[in-house]
């Protein structure tokens, strides 16, 4: 039986990896996009918006898999259409039987459940956008359908743009001069590298039948007991161990809110840098044995060279340093 799957979101970081991985494991990929024309990746383009119902369901006639990846781009309208399009996506799967692979956030979780966060704890978001983000997760499992839900960090990776690391560590075109950290002193941090998890995502619907109707799972990732070791990595693969990082602008958040999206989202997600928030990964590993792991400093290498702040020479230089 072929493997077909939909993928809402394909352009977009964890979206677009999914979508590139499950390709290479034999699957047919059909992504939805509102200008589909010139694209390719393997993938199979179809014209359609995820707002739209009938374009949503259109697409996923046939489909064993839908990944719904997909956000307002830079965080604008979040409040009038996530819930409509994840409805979408809900519509569709019951239309198809298909199963709903959602990538999850810690932003449903409040300080109540810090710092460690077990993968049934409750969700009792501080956030507009936690609230909005559990509503999608209590949607989703009173849908009774197949779900899947892949809870991480903070991602990085190659085409991560819209990320802490991308927005707050370092400038996307630039080669590394400056590090800023947006971590209170000595609080830990937990990242995720997208490849990672992809290839989690991916292995755990290669688990079909064997996952519960409603699954939830979070990944371990890369913990940064201090906040220290993620901007260690990144001096040492720009050639510059000596770096050191300033902290992070918060007061700019504050003063540009009220007039750039970005910027009132990023102060909004502040409370997750003032104390450990760390993810327990116990469910997985019974699922799955281990977890997909790339070395901290290959992964942050190959970020950096994807954001173009470092080329492929300077890249192979450090990895040999």
């Amino acid at each position: 039986m072929d493997k077909v799957a939909l993928v809402l979101g394909a352009t977009g970081g964890v979206g677009g990896e999914v979508a590139r991985l499950l390709v290479a494991r034999g699957w047919q990929v059909k992504a939805l996009h509102r200008s589909p024309a010139q694209k390719s990746g393997g993938l199979a383009w179809l014209a359609g918006d995820a707002m739209v119902r009938d374009d949503v369901m259109k697409a996923a006639q046939g489909v064993q898999l839908i990944v719904h990846a997909v956000n307002p781009p830079g965080y604008r309208n979040w409040g009038q259409l996530v819930l409509p399009m994840l409805d979408n996506t809900i519509a569709a799967a019951r239309a198809s039987g298909a199963r709903i692979l959602l990538p999850g956030t810690v932003y449903n979780y409040g300080p109540d459940v810090f710092p460690h966060i077990a993968e049934d704890a409750p969700q009792r978001p501080v956030t507009r956008k936690g609230a909005i983000r559990a509503e999608m997760e209590r949607r989703l499992e009173d849908s009774g359908l197949p779900v899947l839900i892949v809870r991480a960090g903070d991602f990085f990776g190659p085409k991560a743009g819209n990320s802490w690391f991308a927005q707050g560590l370092v400038k996307p075109g630039r080669p590394v001069t400056a590090i800023s950290n947006p971590a209170t002193p000595g609080v830990g941090h937990q990242w995720a590298y997208l490849p990672d998890v992809a290839e989690t995502m991916v292995r755990l619907v290669e688990c079909g039948d064997a996952l519960p109707v409603f699954a939830r799972y979070a990944m371990q990732g890369h913990w940064d007991a201090d906040g220290t070791q993620m901007i260690g990595a990144v001096a040492r693969v720009v050639g510059k161990p000596g770096l050191r990082a300033t902290a992070f602008p918060w007061w700019l958040t504050t003063v540009a809110a009220p007039f750039v999206t970005v910027f009132r989202e990023l102060r909004e997600m502040r409370y997750l840098w003032r104390q450990p928030v760390r993810l327990s990964n116990a469910r997985l590993l019974a699922m799955l044995d281990s977890e997909p792991h790339t070395p901290l400093d290959e992964a942050v290498r190959s970020t950096l060279v994807g954001l173009g702040c470092l080329g492929p020479d300077q890249a192979s230089q450090a990895g040999e340093a």
